[in-house]
């Protein structure tokens, strides 16, 4: 390059320097301001009337803020973009006619189609399946009057109280603007800046560092609805309602370090698992309880029951199962099936309607509103697995991805050219009607005193864990605070902590190199034995067992455990040195379906150690060793077959508790079985 074109590239990177220093702007120390430059007076509560009153459609600021919120991504969710999806059904047990119209939920026996979304929030589409996370669940109802949309998350409580502070804490959460980094963790500063300053969050958040967030499968995902509701019977009765879906499988997870490791093993742990379980023929299967207060006991309770931040305790408003979802095909195209979806809590049918829970309110215009940008037009509720199974008929038109041939010229109301239809139905004839809810305060922004309390339930759920969960809980917080590189940031946050359990946040800054906090927590002693995941049915159906096998292996006592697991529902996989198959003493063969290369001991639920011939021993026998160490450190169980006991090192430091010997023990595979289906040896030494 000679001088001249040297000299002449300056001036032109510095003017297009200059030009784009215009856009970069700080905000740091300056005021909150609208878009048009208006100051904010406050950035916490979206406008309602009075306190306790509805959203108010005034409310600019708040609908500039989340509409903007709701654009940011393209074209992927901005929340909850990992995902997946399967169809089924629900069938209602018995009749909720004393509290709703709600058609789907008259008569025992009744089933209606449903498709369901499982997602994480964090993460991009590009994420892993197992990061510690909140998780959700979108249920769609093809009922006979219309789609009715349930959305559940994996917590009973949400981590804000009014939808305007949402778009801050997913900012916070999510990964940083310079370098788009970190994915699907929320182990960075800025997401525990926020968690240390704004108190609502722990309780939440004190649920995703337990085991909770990092679940087992989706087949063994609890949910609840977060949000209050009305329930409305024939007679305009309304009684306050939350939904909750419980897993007939119960309720597991895994470790720490399983779910961080098959983040690279298998970023698609969850996705695979609920596909294989459904072509396997072991349908997913959830009950739906419902837990009601009536109009006149809103104010009964030491919670405030319209604050998302906080949970209705089982004990106190009993769960009443009401019907069950059962997950029986999988989808064929996960574009127009999954990622095309779409739900809105907006979308109900006659008999249930909407309480003042300020996040609901907000939601009711969140979601059509994320929805129509995301997918692109008004109209994509017209795609097939939107559309509802009912005839729908309306004024509108056009717009991108209209499918519908509307071929009548008149579309609008009142008319006389087509008789003034489409017509309006009356409320005895099932048109929908907004429950006539009083209204009355002045308009403000404003938040109930009732929702200050942002420690006691927090505090309840601490004390309602076993010791394992409050140890797993310990490390979960241990893990991501101990990523967080500001000091500052990690002793504001076990300072807070230690309104919720003292010893809790001493032992956590203890393990993160800050000072223990002074003060005490909350004086609260209630425990709730329904928040423990320990108190949950367990099966062996369905948990997946590594069978690790070489050539030569006893053929009798092997087909035998294999026979016992299958007949209980057990899942099995081969795991031998190569693909192929293995042969037993006797001439059996089983087929491999994974090597050594492939499998990886986090895999499986349980391992049946058989061992046998291969043609590199010694690197078959330390996988033996590697698979066993794994699993037993992670406290699963752990059948050993006759010829195996050699891989088991026996000491005084280890008491073997879930390790079940098939050598001299005629009832090996039942053993084995009630192993499998206790899942975790917590115990273990």
């Amino acid at each position: 390059m000679d001088e001249k074109s040297s000299r002449n590239l300056k001036p032109t990177n510095d003017a297009k320097q200059q030009q784009l220093d215009q856009y970069r702007i700080k905000n740091t120390g300056k005021p909150l301001t609208t878009k048009q430059g208006l100051k904010v007076s406050n950035d916490s509560e979206i406008l309602k009337a009075g306190e306790r009153g509805p959203g108010l459609i005034e409310d600019f600021y708040f609908l500039e803020k989340m509409a903007h919120f709701n654009r940011e991504e393209i074209p992927e969710r901005v929340v909850h973009a990992r995902g997946y999806s399967a169809h089924g059904e629900f069938e209602c047990y018995k009749s909720m006619r004393h509290v709703t119209m709600a058609g789907f939920l008259q008569k025992p026996g009744k089933k209606t189609p449903v498709t369901v979304r499982f997602s994480t929030v964090q993460g991009s589409r590009g994420s892993y399946d197992t990061a510690r996370d909140l998780r959700c669940k979108g249920v769609k109802f093809y009922t006979e009057e219309g789609n009715y949309d349930l959305t559940m998350i994996a917590m009973p409580v949400l981590i804000v109280q009014d939808p305007m502070k949402f778009p801050d804490v997913i900012h916070a959460y999510q990964s940083k603007q310079d370098d788009d980094i970190p994915t699907a963790t929320g182990a960075h500063d800025r997401f525990w800046d926020y968690v240390a300053n704004n108190p609502e969050s722990l309780h939440m958040v004190t649920w995703i560092m337990s085991p909770r967030g990092i679940l087992r499968s989706y087949r063994m995902m609890e949910s609840w609805s977060i949000n209050t509701y009305l329930f409305i019977n024939e007679e305009g009765v309304a009684t306050f309602v939350r939904f909750v879906w419980k897993p007939v499988l119960g309720v597991h997870s895994l470790t720490q370090e399983e779910a961080i490791k098959l983040g690279g093993i298998d970023p698609d742990f969850h996705r695979k698992d609920l596909r294989e379980a459904i072509d396997r023929g072991f349908f997913p299967e959830y009950e739906l309880g419902v837990q009601l207060i009536k109009q006149e006991d809103e104010f009964k309770f030491d919670f405030d029951i319209l604050d998302p931040a906080k949970f209705w305790p089982e004990e106190l408003v009993p769960v009443e199962i009401i019907g069950k979802l059962t997950l029986n095909r999988n989808i064929d195209n996960y574009h127009t099936e999954s990622e095309q979806v779409a739900f809105n809590p907006a979308n109900v049918v006659p008999g249930i309607g909407f309480s003042n829970d300020p996040v609901l309110q907000g939601r009711l215009f969140a979601y059509r509103d994320t929805q129509q940008h995301r997918l692109g037009s008004a109209n994509y509720d017209e795609l097939p697995i939107n559309r509802p199974l009912c005839p729908f008929t309306n004024n509108t038109r056009r717009g991108f991805m209209r499918q519908r041939i509307d071929v009548d010229q008149v579309n609008y109301r009142n008319n006389s050219l087509a008789n003034n239809t489409p017509y309006t139905t009356p409320p005895e004839k099932g048109g929908y009607v907004h429950y006539p809810k009083r209204v009355e305060g002045h308009v403000i922004r404003g938040r109930s005193e009732s929702f200050n309390d942002f420690f006691s339930q927090t505090r309840i759920f601490w004390n309602s864990l076993t010791p394992t969960e409050k140890q797993a809980t310990i490390d979960g917080f241990s893990y991501q605070l101990g990523n967080v590189i500001s000091e500052s940031i990690r002793q504001q946050n076990v300072n807070l902590l230690v309104n919720v359990d003292k010893e809790l946040a001493s032992i956590v800054a203890d393990n993160i190199g800050v000072q223990r906090p002074t003060g005490n927590h909350v004086p609260v002693s209630t425990r709730y034995p329904s928040l423990s995941q320990e108190n949950t049915p367990k099966f062996a159906q369905t948990q997946k067992v590594g069978v690790l096998i070489g050539e030569g292996f006893d053929d009798t006592e092997v087909t035998n455990v294999l026979k016992t697991l299958h007949q209980n529902g057990v899942f099995v996989e081969i795991v031998s040195e190569t693909l192929g198959t293995v042969t037993g003493a006797n001439g059996t063969q089983l087929k491999v379906q994974r090597n050594f290369f492939t499998a990886s001991p986090y895999l499986y639920d349980s391992l049946y150690i058989v061992g046998g011939n291969a043609r590199n021993q010694a690197k078959f026998n330390m996988v033996m060793e590697e698979f066993f160490h794994v699993a037993y450190k992670n406290y699963k169980p752990v059948g050993v077959a006759s010829s195996a006991q050699n891989y088991i090192q026996t000491s005084s430091n280890n008491n073997l508790a879930g390790v079940v010997f098939a050598a001299n023990n005629p009832n090996f595979g039942s053993e084995f079985v009630a192993a499998i289906a206790q899942q975790r040896f917590w115990n273990r030494t």
